[in-house]
Parts: structure tokens; C-alpha cells; sequence
């Protein structure tokens, strides 16, 4: 998924009006029941990324996401 994907993300959770819930799993990943219950799933990368930086890079993505359905100009396009 890409950053404007995301933004379109977003506004549908906007709009649907639904609570959203992200959950990073450890380095071996989330149980299979937890995502059995996922509506979707993510991968960030096929590397073993340390908590922190994950929390950054997620935060960051939904940053520009959101800066996105806020009209703000976005450096990719």
C-alpha cells in the first residue's frame, strides 16, 4: 500500500465512522488468531525491525496520509 492508498484508507475509516485499531506484532509476528480477526494486514518490510522504529515509521505513514486527505500538497505528485 502506498501513501495516497493509505489517504483513501483513511477517509473510508472517516466515513464509516468505525473505530481502527493497529497492532505491530513481535519478531515472530502476530498468533494466527489475531489475524484471523484482521480486516487487513500490513507488512512494512521482510526485515526484523526493532518496536521503535516501527512506531515511527507508522506514525509517519499516517502522517502523510492524513496530511494528504487534508489537501495538503504531497511531494510525490
Amino acid at each position: 500500500m502506498d501513501t495516497p492508498q493509505l489517504a483513501n484508507e483513511l477517509e473510508r475509516w472517516k466515513q464509516d465512522g468505525r473505530d481502527v485499531s493497529l497492532l505491530i506484532g513481535g519478531p515472530e509476528g502476530l498468533s494466527p488468531a489475531c489475524k484471523a480477526a484482521a480486516e487487513q494486514s500490513w507488512s512494512l518490510s521482510a526485515l526484523t525491525l526493532p518496536h521503535p522504529l516501527v512506531r515511527v515509521l507508522v506514525a509517519e505513514s499516517l502522517y502523510r496520509a492524513w496530511s494528504i486527505t487534508t489537501n495538503h500538497p504531497y511531494h510525490r505528485e
